[in-house]
């Protein structure tokens, strides 16, 4: 075995050895859930319901770890990667995955890669699976609370018509909507109970859905707060506006869709041709893989296939 081999060898298993040890005990587990039941009991939360507001700022199960990644501020994003997702890793656990997947991923490739070069891509692309995997269920949530944003509105503003507030009608978009935004503007509504103003809890509800279609929806209740008049009228107009962004998406999308096919082809003819030649004539690709200049025109092509890939979807990104 090489040294490169036994390194990553025993760093795998000191990675699981840490994991076990530092894993919270039972009696942590039991107590972690009774205060949690406490907490949504005191403002009314059923604990089948999700919404703990002091569980967003939980970064590890490890007390002195969460401690410390608390100060971390850069790490914030992972936890509003996470939230956004739906996930319920914390960040802690997402690192830690994270890393154990790049050293497996390198340990694994070092025994058929040329190179430790490749073998570390190789750990990097399985190490990131992880967080490719949570961006695609964030895509996902985002998208659906997109589709069902003009709905939400068309609600709140007939509970405004009806008599309702702007807080009332929060909290019957969270009891009566469809998931994911019930479980946003049930957040919301916990906030103020708290104490939060109307502001700081609409603009936290912006800053967890990064779309530009809740950015209208938190600028039209805040400007008609503080400078009045009829905010159902405006919820109208706001709700027109977004389906009218969502008919010109369609077309856009038709009208750009040879430029993301002739992406896609792009992007996967070189690997298609890699697999295919390798098959028909192996020594003819082995040369590729064991020759220094080839590896140097594998890294090269793949520098440029990234950039190339960017440029395109540059090219048929049109803001609406």
């Amino acid at each position: 075995m090489t040294p490169v081999t036994v390194f990553i060898g025993i760093l795998v298993i000191t990675f699981v050895v840490m994991i076990v040890m530092l894993r919270p005990t039972q009696t942590e587990k039991t107590l972690e859930k009774r205060l949690r039941t406490i907490e949504r009991a005191s403002v009314g939360v059923i604990p089948d319901e999700a919404a703990d507001l002091l569980r967003q700022e939980k970064m590890s199960d490890i007390p002195w770890l969460n401690e410390m990644m608390l100060e971390w501020g850069s790490l914030r994003k992972l936890n509003r990667l996470l939230h956004q997702a739906e996930s319920d890793w914390t960040v802690g656990k997402l690192i830690s995955i994270t890393l154990i997947l790049f050293v497996l991923g390198t340990w694994v490739a070092n025994f058929r890669a040329p190179s430790i070069v490749l073998a570390l891509i190789a750990g990097a692309g399985v190490g990131s699976l992880p967080t490719v995997f949570l961006f695609i269920k964030r895509w996902r949530r985002l998208r659906k609370f997109e589709e069902l944003l003009p709905d939400t509105i068309d609600l709140m503003a007939r509970a405004l018509r009806a008599g309702h507030t702007i807080s009332s009608a929060i909290e019957m978009v969270a009891a009566e909507g469809s998931e994911p935004v019930a479980s946003e503007f049930r957040q919301v509504f916990e906030q103020q109970n708290f104490g939060l103003p109307l502001r700081e809890a609409m603009l936290g509800l912006a800053e967890r859905i990064p779309l530009p279609d809740v950015s209208f929806l938190v600028t039209a209740i805040l400007v008609q707060k503080e400078t009045g008049g009829n905010l159902a009228e405006v919820l109208d107009k706001t709700a027109i506006v977004i389906r009218e962004r969502f008919r010109l998406r369609g077309q856009l999308r038709v009208y750009t869709a040879q430029g993301r096919l002739t992406g896609w082809i792009l992007a996967g003819l070189p690997f298609i041709m890699f697999v295919l030649l390798n098959i028909v004539n192996p020594a003819y690709m082995r040369i590729l893989i064991t020759d220094p200049a080839g590896r140097t025109l594998i890294y090269v092509g793949i520098v440029l296939m990234v950039v190339g890939g960017w440029v395109i979807r540059k090219v048929i990104d049109i803001k609406v």
